[in-house]
């Protein structure tokens, strides 16, 4: 383990320096309030070269000289020609061309232009409206319509819910089409969705309120039917690729290939346990098979693009898999042939930060020496001369390469470390530090103690990870409350040994609250091997080994079994109602916000990848089912639900409530009207608010200061 005398001499004082510390004011732990516990980092703005870098700091920009590690304020000075770029902006529903400070209207109509997108060669934009795909070409400003049956069912290059929540993500804002880097063609999907069943969201505005549908497929039912084409930006026919758009499948990002040549289609069939990818010649639209994965289970259908990494070479490409059990990297040659494993072994390959063809060599993100932190390596393309290029129990973030890897950047922290902004060379040497967050009044305030304990699951298989943040004035010979705050989906852990300051937390645990964060043995802490328990049976491999924690939490942390709360929101909703019925033997108070109630009642594509379709998997969404253990509940539930949510319909919330009323059940009800998944201002605040009172009242069992209300 290597360490600076800098960061060794952090921790020491960290610990020694407890002799004059204060409280934190309620301003500052209630109202965000200024504090100086911790402070900025310089801000990385660029790499200028192999040894040089720009960095803000007090709001100036500076250029450090990574040998020497001299600063001066950077100007710019030596570029005298300034590039002013098209830029494509939207205001008032129409499009204008921004160069410098000049604008040029580029639509003039009533209807929404949406997603505009400029070429790479920046002579054309795209973009859609009514469904339908157009141009612009910026020379003449000539609009070029290059579909036209764009319908309220039919969507060209914009995408249905389903493709736009789940395939595609959140960050396209719908947007299904995608620019060749030659500028040559548009690839983009055409969706039909007339056969998937409309679910009405009721907005109770107004007088008469109204219906917002949504064309929302649940698990089994149709899904839109998909089409991927190619056609060129000048207009002219779209060459369809060779699939049969009747079948029931899934189609992910496509991937260009660097020069254009053809497009990469990723496919894979509603049972979701095959990918393959296709790559589709752009004159005929015909189609060659150059990757095929199969799994037991599930794959995990691309939605961020960094599934495949093309060489520069143009003779072999990368994929990321996790076929093994853990997520690897392979190489592979143009054709699809496998060369060989680029990484391997028990640990979880996050990120490709950078390839350096010339020697061979591969810059990664992993968590490999501890499953809850973020480490880079490096690796030879064959597999050899594997290297840990960071250092220290820490967690690095924000890893920041040079041009050729003379050097990179990197912020490291842990739970009891605040973040550290380094400068490391090539060989994981430290050079400096650059910029340290703690702030002046750091070791002069108390600061609940944060802990990260592992916890063995009941079957001895696997350590469970928990972070706790422990009251302030904690004493073993009493017992606590405990919060216990979750997600607990699938590959969605939430805890990581990396430094975190909530004022809030910090309140809660000056009124002697345990606030515990804890992942389950499928929350990619334990690769796909773990995930994989999940496959068919939602819940119970969760609940089985959060039930194993808070036993070791009674019995080790002075948990008060009487009094063991859990919260969470979406599928974090679903497992804090679960806890409450199914679990109700070990979770006593619960918080549950837009939550799933019944697998049945969400969308096809996140469903099914997991459970299969309901008649495929009777008894799996039974025994998932959250209304299947109404008898079992005996504690405090709070429901909570905004009305018009479109991702977790409010129906979820609707049903359970109605199932525990007619159990005579007693549980708390909230709604937030208009309120998406999520909602903000005066809702937001108020929903702070109940959730506050709700732990006064069960957990802390006293009145709630009035301070604490927003």
């Amino acid at each position: 383990m290597r360490k600076t005398g800098i960061l060794v001499l952090f921790l020491s004082i960290a610990f020694a320096a407890t002799a004059q510390q204060k409280d934190f004011t309620m301003e500052q732990m209630l109202k965000g309030a200024p504090h100086k516990v911790t402070k900025a980092l310089p801000q990385f703005v660029k790499w200028i070269d192999d040894k040089q870098f720009v960095l803000i700091r007090d709001g100036k920009q500076y250029l450090h000289d990574c040998k020497t590690g001299k600063e001066q304020e950077y100007t710019n000075k030596e570029m005298t020609i300034q590039v002013v770029l098209p830029e494509i902006i939207n205001k008032n529903n129409d499009l204008y061309l921004k160069m410098a400070n000049e604008e040029t209207r580029l639509t003039n109509n009533k209807d929404v232009e949406k997603n505009p997108v400029l070429s790479p060669d920046k002579q054309y934009v795209a973009f859609t409206r009514n469904n339908n795909l157009f141009t612009i070409r910026l020379s003449d400003k000539k609009e070029i319509q290059l579909t036209t049956d764009g319908t309220d069912v039919i969507l060209n290059g914009y995408a249905s819910w389903v493709y736009f929540e789940e395939i595609l993500g959140r960050p396209t804002r719908y947007k299904s089409f995608w620019w060749s880097p030659d500028s040559k063609h548009i690839a983009y999907m055409r969706m039909d969705e007339h056969m998937v069943p409309m679910f009405p969201i009721y907005s109770e505005e107004g007088q008469h309120g109204f219906i917002e549908q949504t064309r929302y497929p649940k698990a089994g039912d149709k899904n839109p039917e998909v089409k991927v084409g190619v056609v060129k930006p000048e207009g002219g026919a779209t060459v369809w690729a060779d699939f049969n758009e009747k079948d029931d499948q899934y189609f992910g990002m496509p991937y260009w290939k660097p020069d254009g040549s053809a497009l990469w289609i990723q496919w894979m069939p509603r049972t979701q346990d095959n990918l393959k990818v296709y790559e589709m010649n752009l004159a005929d639209g015909s189609k060659k098979e150059v990757y095929d994965e199969k799994q037991k289970t599930w794959v995990d259908l691309d939605d961020q693009g960094d599934r495949i990494t093309f060489l520069q070479n143009g003779k072999n490409f990368i994929i990321q898999s996790d076929a093994s059990g853990w997520s690897h990297l392979y190489l592979h040659d143009m054709s699809g042939k496998r060369i060989n494993a680029i990484t391997s072994g028990n640990y979880t390959v996050t990120a490709v930060n950078w390839i350096d063809e010339k020697n061979q060599t591969i810059y990664f993100t992993c968590r490999k020496d501890n499953s809850a932190r973020y480490d880079l390596y490096k690796v030879k393309l064959n597999g050899t001369g594997l290297q840990r290029l960071t250092f220290g129990d820490y967690t690095h973030r924000n890893i920041r390469l040079s041009p050729n890897a003379s050097y990179f950047i990197t912020t490291l922290s842990n739970s009891i470390t605040p973040d550290v902004m380094t400068l490391v060379n090539g060989k994981g040497k430290i050079i400096r530090e650059l910029g340290n967050a703690v702030g002046e009044d750091y070791y002069n305030n108390v600061l609940a103690k944060t802990e990260m304990i592992r916890v063995k699951s009941e079957d001895g298989k696997y350590d469970l990870p928990l972070r706790i943040i422990w009251p302030t004035n904690f004493n073993k010979n009493r017992t606590y409350p405990v919060l216990i705050s979750i997600y607990g989906g699938p590959n969605a852990g939430t805890v990581y040994d990396g430094w975190q300051l909530n004022m809030q937390q910090q309140w809660w645990a000056r009124q002697d609250l345990i606030q515990v964060q804890m992942d389950h043995r499928a929350s990619g802490h334990f690769g796909k091997e773990g995930i994989n328990y999940m496959h068919r049976n939602l819940g119970y491999w969760e609940m089985k080994d959060w039930t194993t924690i808070v036993k070791w939490l009674i019995e080790n942390a002075n948990v008060d079994k009487k009094k063991v709360a859990i919260s969470g929101f979406s599928y974090g909703g679903y497992m804090s109602a679960y806890a409450l019925t199914y679990g109700a033997d070990y979770f006593t108070h619960g918080l549950a916000g837009g939550s799933v109630t019944d697998w049945s009642l969400y969308d096809t594509h996140y469903t099914e990848r997991f459970m299969d379709t309901p008649a495929e998997n009777p008894e799996g969404y039974k025994t998932s089912s959250v209304y299947s253990y109404i008898d079992q509940y005996k504690g405090m539930l709070r429901i909570y639900h905004g009305t018009m949510d479109d991702n977790v319909h409010v129906q979820n919330s609707l049903q359970l409530v109605k199932k525990l009323q007619e159990k005579k059940k007693q549980f708390e009800f909230m709604l937030y009207p208009g309120g998406r998944h999520g909602w903000g201002g005066n809702q937001q605040l108020h929903s702070q608010n109940e959730i506050a009172r709700f732990i006064y009242k069960y957990l802390l069992e006293k009145e709630i200061p009035k301070e604490v209300l927003r």
